[in-house]
């Protein structure tokens, strides 16, 4: 199964495509969405889309999986994120996408064996899973690859509780 994984951002969107193999997880292609801080947040908003589509049509998935929004204190920045995460699973959505939504903490859970795990933990650990030489970069695309492993972690996870 072919999965994408998507870190949600108006400035920086990152997207990670990780395939289930019998060999194990195998990446087929990450990076960034970028779009110019001095665009209006509708033409961002637009250029996420488009983008994003272009990739899905590109790659043709067979699942999604989005970071949920964790909101702290900066209101401002829950709100783009917000607006980019609705583009996001519109986008999923209209290509016919089953989107599975996780926490940080789920996700660094599924990768790394602990929901408390700190950044790089997390980045070594989508490394070793999918046998890379270094870690991804940028960041944005190495959260993206960590989205779609704990999807595929989390579909394993189910296939074997319902196969009972």
């Amino acid at each position: 199964m072919l999965v994408i994984g998507i870190d949600p951002g108006t400035a920086t969107t990152g997207f990670g495509l990780v395939r289930d193999t019998d060999q194990g997880l195998e990446v087929v292609d990450f990076g960034v969405i970028l779009t110019p801080a001095g665009l209006p947040q509708e033409q961002r908003l637009v250029m996420l889309y488009e983008e994003l589509k272009r990739i899905i049509l590109l790659h043709r998935p067979e699942s999604a999986a989005v970071e949920k929004l964790f909101f702290s204190r900066n209101v401002t920045t829950a709100i783009t994120v917000g607006q980019a995460r609705g583009v996001v699973l519109l986008s999923l959505a209209q290509a016919g996408l089953v989107v599975g939504e996780y926490t940080p903490m789920e996700i660094k859970q599924s990768v790394v064996g602990y929901g408390g795990a700190d950044k790089n933990q997390v980045q070594q650990m989508v490394r070793a899973l999918l046998n890379l030489k270094s870690i991804p970069k940028p960041d944005d695309a190495a959260d993206a690859l960590a989205v779609a492993i704990c999807h595929l972690h989390s579909y394993r996870l189910n296939q074997l509780i319902n196969s009972d």
